[in-house]
């Protein structure tokens, strides 16, 4: 018999930390998910050719296997979105989790209000229906180049209307450049906007996410338009890119 999938979205929180996996299943169940607590990537393969997720939360590092490696398989065999956790001062965990192509990740230990935001981001860029943003004639739009920002559904639009993917560092990013054009900004400045998880990071952390966000906005990456480095004093968005 057929039973009609929940309306709560279903995580599978993929973590070999008996204590912490409990703690986020007990967290995503309070604030409306359905949590599914694995230990291991095993474990999820064997749920079903085509599990019944719509998301996957992943530790970077996993007992006995690598959790970026089982990140990409899942992304390739399901086109699940993916939420990393990464460890806290150990920078190469950040580069990795900014690189890996993941949706967005978050640092251990974390503000359990942060990861239901954050998971809630995701879902709703991913397009869950309990979490979908109506399309409403009322929508607030930034501009710049042939690209828009839709504020209300928090999506970058191309200029025919197709959305271009953004990470939810990369998009709260954006948002503060536009909301700050033409103004130099320091990295300490952006790391403080993203959030206190990110301000233990490194200057090469933001380094990373403004290659990222360039290569998704700019025509030519290595020649930036909009998204300008002022060196030795931070970052500048141009809206309107000289002639």
């Amino acid at each position: 018999m057929q039973h009609p999938a929940p309306l709560s979205p279903v995580v599978a929180v993929i973590d070999d930390d008996d204590d912490l996996r409990a703690t986020v299943a007990a967290l995503l169940e309070e604030n409306g998910f359905t949590p599914l607590p694995l230990p291991d990537g095993a474990s999820f393969f064997a749920l079903a050719p085509e599990p019944a997720v719509d998301l996957a939360l992943i530790d970077l590092r996993l007992r006995g296997e690598s959790g970026l490696t089982l990140a990409v398989q899942i992304r390739e065999r399901f086109g699940l979105p993916i939420v990393m956790l990464t460890g806290r001062g150990d920078e190469l965990d950040q580069i990795i989790g900014l690189e890996s192509g993941a949706d967005d990740y978050m640092m251990k230990p974390f503000n359990p209000r942060e990861l239901i935001a954050r998971l809630r981001a995701v879902l709703r860029r991913a397009g869950h229906p309990a979490l979908s943003a109506p399309a409403s004639p009322g929508n607030q739009m930034r501009a710049f180049g042939v690209l828009r920002l839709d504020l209300t559904r928090r999506e970058l639009l191309g200029p025919d209307g197709t959305e271009v993917p953004l990470t939810n560092a990369e998009y709260r990013l954006l948002d503060y450049f536009l909301r700050n054009p033409d103004r130099i900004i320091p990295r300490t400045e952006l790391l403080s906007e993203l959030g206190n998880d990110l301000s233990q990071y490194m200057d090469r952390t933001i380094d990373v996410l403004i290659l990222r966000l360039r290569r998704k906005i700019e025509p030519v990456p290595s020649k930036p338009m909009h998204l300008q480095t002022r060196r030795g004093q931070g970052y500048i968005f141009v809206t309107r890119a000289a002639g």
